[in-house]
């Protein structure tokens, strides 16, 4: 069963499974409630999205499908966002959305239905060690997807399979392109499939049904120095769009939902030595038993830290950086590496300047 979004790497993904012999299933997934948000071209999950799906099946001769996975979404990815981003986080609902719902009920549907493995277009590998274990490593590809996958369990690595995931980008398309697909030129979707032009403060005002209450601005001292549209407006290391100027570059630094403020500092106080980090998964072993040396990453796009992680009480981790990192936000995912290997990862709790 594979996870076809419409876009160019699902669908090279069914062409590389049909070659290496296996019989394919497109799933296309129906996530967004009714009336959430305006349909629109493009973009995961859309309409569009789904005939495209659909249309590169029909070429490639294998069936497809669509499943309503709606509820779920609402209840698993789109609630608990609304909830952390309220409460002054910074949560990623992609991870949400892999860890409940592309390889959570999607496979749970395809053991179901009789299928041994799911398969995605994420740009991730799979490898299994001599004495059995899964891991998941880093695509060599300049589009490596694992910081989202770092929550993948040895039951869902062992049934799942990642057919894109040594490929570069150019060479995905050219194989679309020969095999003639239509979204061969389609361009990759970049924003959160539910919030849309990724206004999250409007999305969440319509979703609540609350408006974003405004509130103070605080240095790092304490000191109120203007006024704020509202918590949910703002992220830990935002500097555009802050509705005011300072005469020098500033930025989000907190977030205090409680008190209804935003803490804001220049350039050094938006750096980090620490942080805890709970809700951990872990893949090449069960548990972290001793301080480990491993490579950091704080957000999807930033580059890899070197830090020693320390295991805490209740299973929360302390990442010690050797070089303080910037934007550090609470709700936001920070995934563990060895070299290639991803050890795992977690949600960060809290930071430390």
């Amino acid at each position: 069963m594979l996870g076809m979004s419409g876009g160019v790497d699902s669908s090279v993904a069914a062409l590389l499974l049909q070659k290496a012999g296996y019989e394919v299933t497109g799933v296309t997934l129906r996530l967004s409630p009714d009336g959430l948000m305006p349909e629109r071209e493009g973009g995961c999950c859309s309409l569009a999205d789904i005939e495209d799906a659909r249309r590169v099946c029909y070429k490639l001769g294998i069936d497809h499908m669509v499943l309503n996975f709606k509820e779920l979404f609402e209840r698993d990815v789109i609630a608990p966002f609304a909830a952390q981003y309220e409460a002054g986080k910074t949560p990623n609902p992609c991870v949400a959305c892999n860890r409940h719902i592309k390889f959570g009920a999607m496979l749970d549907r395809a053991e179901l239905l009789g299928f041994d493995y799911i398969a995605t277009g994420h740009y991730a590998l799979i490898e299994q060690t001599p004495q059995g274990r899964w891991l998941l490593k880093k695509s060599p590809a300049a589009k490596d997807q694992s910081y989202v996958l770092y929550m993948l369990t040895q039951r869902q690595l062992a049934h799942t399979l990642l057919p894109v995931g040594s490929y570069p980008k150019p060479e995905i398309r050219r194989m679309a392109e020969e095999a003639g697909l239509t979204v061969a030129k389609k361009r990759d979707s970049q924003e959160i499939c539910f919030v849309e032009d990724n206004n999250y403060g409007a999305f969440l005002e319509r979703y609540t049904g609350r408006a974003a209450k405004p509130g103070d601005f605080l240095d790092e001292t304490g000191n109120v120095i203007g006024r704020h549209r509202g918590v949910t407006r703002y992220t830990v290391g935002q500097r555009k769009g802050l509705g005011i100027s300072f005469g020098k570059p500033m930025y989000v630094t907190g977030i205090d939902a409680e008190h209804n403020t935003v803490t804001l500092g220049g350039e050094q106080e938006r750096y980090a030595h620490a942080l805890t980090a709970g809700d951990i998964n872990l893949i090449p072993f069960d548990a972290l038993e001793k301080e480990t040396r491993a490579q950091v990453k704080v957000r999807y796009s930033a580059a890899p830290a070197n830090a020693a992680l320390s295991p805490l009480p209740d299973g929360r981790v302390r990442v010690k950086f050797e070089s303080p990192q910037k934007s550090v936000a609470p709700g936001q995912a920070v995934v563990f590496y060895d070299g290639d290997t991803v050890l795992g990862g977690g949600t960060i709790l809290e930071k430390e300047s």
